[in-house]
């Protein structure tokens, strides 16, 4: 099969994952937006806040390194899966520790609760088998897309169903935990090796040499991506930061998601395609513009639309989040239009360079972040990060430049 061709059934498997995925998280919130108050949500937001910065400190990038190499990845997944299980163990002890300090950081105590039940996710997770990163790396994207879907679909409807009985932001949690149990029991039914605990220091010492660019780019991007949800939830309380929340997740539902799925079938590809750096170069423009020409109406849709979308969908007690809704996806659109480099990057082992663009990013978001949000409240956050966007893009043209020129 061409490399076009793989890319078309990728993207189609990829999307169609997405779509229905994207979908079913859609009407999850929109549900939840009615049984529970944008504070509630803001609580939720506090403790996903704490899973996704220790998730993305303490990344391998484990997931990165199986899908570049190019030879059989078995030998890898024990002492991947013993790494995995470790982190999932370390990430929950803190998390339980940060239980006892990070409400009074919010001056939110009702968070509490929320973050040692939280903790359990990543312990969970831990216990997933490495090899399901197989499905991606063989390009066998409808298997994935059958497993995400079952995971997506029973998160979704323990979540609602336990919201409408108990009228609590908890019951987002245990949908997450119950979504992360059936990952790893389809891991390990539908995905073979199978791993023993067997740990080999020296296959470590190759994934951590090359991973630990993942990890400082999986960190710049955390606070790229989450730094506006700390300084909105400590400067303007639960209420604004559901409210942000909501807005961030309408804007990045249609827009960052096409890039995703364009970057998940594209990153192994590129790989194969990674020995001509001028076909390469060649996909990696022709993916930006095709992004760019599905990217730019929808951004467009949300800003000329955004109080409707949020009265129609979420209600009344919603509709202040309209505002933030517009800024935030002009964000999402240039940061997909972005993405096709970055992937390229990745796929050609220069983590630092994608690393050194979500570092620039961070820097200049950070530098507006806080007068932001002071004049403008949570439109201002969404403002920071539209200037820290942009401040990477000359970096990304020049990088891509000096790439491909070798």
């Amino acid at each position: 099969m061409t490399y076009f061709r793989q890319a078309i059934n990728g993207v189609s498997w990829v999307g169609a994952l997405r779509g229905v995925s994207r979908v079913i998280s859609f009407l999850k919130s929109a549900i939840l937006a009615r049984i529970l108050v944008p504070s509630q949500f803001g609580i939720f937001g506090i403790a996903s806040l704490i899973l996704a910065f220790l998730e993305t400190l303490t990344d391998t990038g484990i997931n990165i390194f199986l899908i570049q190499e190019k030879d059989d990845i078995d030998d890898f997944v024990d002492t991947s899966w013993i790494v995995s299980i470790l982190r999932g163990t370390i990430i929950f002890l803190l998390i339980v520790l940060s239980a006892f300090f990070v409400p009074n950081f919010f001056a939110v105590p009702e968070a509490k609760s929320l973050i040692l039940l939280i903790s359990i996710v990543p312990l969970v997770r831990g216990f997933i088998n490495p090899a399901i990163v197989k499905f991606q790396k063989e390009l066998n994207f409808r298997k994935d897309f059958i497993v995400r879907i079952m995971i997506f679909a029973f998160d979704a409807g323990i979540s609602v169903y336990l919201a409408y009985k108990t009228n609590s932001p908890l019951s987002i949690i245990w949908g997450l935990i119950a979504g992360a149990v059936l990952e790893v029991i389809l891991s390990y039914l539908l995905v073979k090796p199978i791993p023993a605990i067997k740990f080999e220091i020296e296959k470590l010492k190759e994934v951590v040499n090359r991973g630990k660019w993942i990890t400082g780019a999986g960190v710049f991007q955390y606070l790229f991506k989450q730094g506006d949800d700390i300084v909105v939830g400590k400067l303007l309380g639960s209420e604004s930061l559901g409210l942000y929340q909501m807005a961030y997740k309408v804007a990045t539902l249609p827009i960052t998601e096409v890039a995703e799925v364009v970057g998940k079938v594209t990153l192994p590809i590129y790989v194969k395609m990674s020995a001509d750096l001028k076909v390469l170069k060649n996909s990696m423009i022709k993916t930006t513009l095709g992004i760019s020409l599905v990217t730019i109406p929808l951004g467009l849709i949300l800003v000329i639309f955004s109080n409707q979308i949020i009265f129609l969908v979420f209600g009344e007690k919603w509709l202040p989040a309209a505002p933030a809704l517009q800024v935030v996806s002009i964000y999402s659109v240039i940061r997909a239009i972005i993405n096709p480099a970055l992937i390229a990057f990745l796929a050609l082992k220069k983590q630092e360079y994608y690393t050194a663009t979500t570092l620039v990013g961070i820097v200049v978001m950070g530098i507006f972040i806080v007068p932001l949000v002071y004049k403008f409240g949570i439109v201002g956050a969404g403002l920071s990060t539209i200037v820290g966007s942009l401040a990477t893009v000359p970096l990304v043209v020049y990088l891509s430049t000096k790439l491909f020129k070798t």
